[in-house]
């Protein structure tokens, strides 16, 4: 049984027994007495707080303090963000609305100490303020990316690089092929975040490329008085409200530019006597839905009365209650320069009470031209579209604005080719556009657009102006 003396197993002679390695890792302990964990949680503790991280609020002790002495610089301070008078080359792509978007995007940069250069040679950012509404849109803003990179390249070593950024509608639907596709774009800004644009080349700056297109359901821009630069000075353009929730079945902007919410009233005037005082002729009135404006921002605004439509119209939401509606905004801006001209764009049939026909003959200054989008003569193709209308309520509209404004000048859109058109259904179009007699037609065919929602895939369809 000699076996059974010997060790089951043998210890490597290096191992020692657990109280040692304790002893040993006390006595190896600094003469301050502080552990790596304690230094290290010292250290977190004098580095940027949460409050650090958000924007617009006061941190009550001071950087230099928390630091023990050192710089005073608050994280990502305020001269990071300066422009220190680089220059900014804008081209604007698509709608009126993408042109205040221009004005408001600048108007932010300014503030910022940037300056705004017509020659895009000398441009140290260049800014694309894009239109997703039709692919053909989209391919020009893609060549052209690939034309101001090749310039971007070629510029010389000694200047410093330029950035190039997307703005607006593209940057919403396209973010991830914008950000990844051939590394064409250092700048994404949805059209709620030209307020961080400032940040984002601050980003851009340090080599990374930077993006925020986050939707809000409250961002009108109410604050920032847009830079217009309109030709002569005679014109300009004031958006009163931003995004849509008619979400029509061919359309982009819900995706886009997200859900309705309309400026203050106290805003717009302000806006419009600024502009009077500086000479404008004529106002246009903007929003994607322009005439169901509901400023409901003071509690003295807001009540119990539904929203009234054109007779034989309907929504796909639930009726809204309550606010200044688009004949108060209208009677009010209307009075503050009899001289100035005052038009409005893009409106929809169903937000034509008899009240702003009214208040239109009454007011000299407001333009007797009415933009009416019918889309489709068919009332199986409105349907279809989620137009909340059919032919005949079109026809009833129609007649009861030429009876209260009988000089009335109308125009339209439509669209031909949409899913399921018939020829029947296209030539019902012709005969409405005869039986209306229009004095200008904008003229479509239906391009699919395919957006993201929810991790889902959706085709839709916007479609640009053309004037035929």
């Amino acid at each position: 049984m000699e076996y059974l003396r010997k060790p089951l197993m043998t210890l490597p002679h290096h191992w020692k027994p657990l109280v040692c390695a304790r002893h040993r890792c006390c006595s190896n302990l600094p003469r301050d007495g502080k552990t790596p964990v304690d230094r290290f949680r010292a250290q977190v503790s004098r580095g940027p707080s949460f409050q650090d991280f958000i924007k617009g609020v006061s941190v009550h002790k001071p950087r230099a303090e928390a630091a023990g002495g050192c710089d005073s610089h608050a994280y990502l301070s305020e001269d990071l963000s300066m422009g220190d008078s680089r220059k900014v080359y804008f081209e604007t792509y698509g709608c009126q609305m993408n042109v205040n978007d221009t004005e408001i995007a600048w108007s932010i940069l300014q503030k910022k100490g940037y300056l705004r250069t017509a020659d895009l040679r000398e441009a140290d950012v260049v800014l694309l303020v894009t239109c997703s509404i039709r692919e053909k849109a989209e391919q020009t803003i893609w060549n052209r990316l690939r034309q101001l990179t090749a310039l971007k390249k070629r510029r010389l070593k000694s200047h410093a690089p330029m950035k190039i950024g997307i703005l607006g509608c593209m940057a919403e639907r396209l973010k991830t092929e914008l950000l990844e596709r051939e590394k064409l774009v250092d700048v994404l800004a949805g059209p709620d975040a030209y307020r961080d644009l400032p940040r984002l080349l601050t980003v851009a700056d340090g080599g990374l490329q930077a993006s925020n297109v986050l939707l809000s359901l409250e961002e009108t821009y109410a604050d920032v008085m847009p830079v217009h630069h309109a030709p002569q000075g005679n014109t300009a353009f004031v958006s009163i409200m931003r995004g849509c929730d008619n979400m029509c079945s061919y359309c982009i902007v819900p995706f886009t530019r997200g859900r309705e919410r309309s400026r203050p009233v106290s805003s717009v005037l302000e806006e419009v006597r600024v502009l009077s005082d500086q000479g404008v002729k004529e106002v246009t009135l903007l929003g994607q839905n322009v005439n169901s404006y509901r400023d409901t921002s003071e509690e003295q605004f807001c009540g119990s009365d539904p929203t009234k439509l054109s007779q034989g119209f309907k929504t796909v939401y639930r009726a809204k209650q309550g606010g200044l509606r688009f004949s108060d905004l209208l009677d009010r801006v209307s009075r503050i320069d009899p001289d100035m001209r005052i038009r409005f764009t893009s409106p929809h049939p169903k937000d034509f009470p008899d009240e702003v026909l009214h208040l239109i003959v009454e007011r000299g200054n407001i333009c007797n031209q009415i933009h009416l989008p019918a889309q489709s003569g068919s009332s199986e193709v409105l349907k279809a579209m989620r137009r909340g209308y059919t032919r005949e309520a079109y026809l009833d509209l129609v007649g009861n604005i030429k009876r209260i404004i009988p000089d009335v000048s109308l125009s339209s859109d439509f669209i031909s080719g949409f899913c399921g058109e018939t020829e029947d259904d296209h030539q019902q179009t012709l005969s409405l556009i005869r039986a209306v007699g229009y004095n200008v037609g904008f003229l479509f065919a239906y391009s699919m657009r395919k957006v993201s929602c929810g991790g889902l895939n959706y085709w839709t369809d916007g479609a640009q102006r053309m004037n035929l």
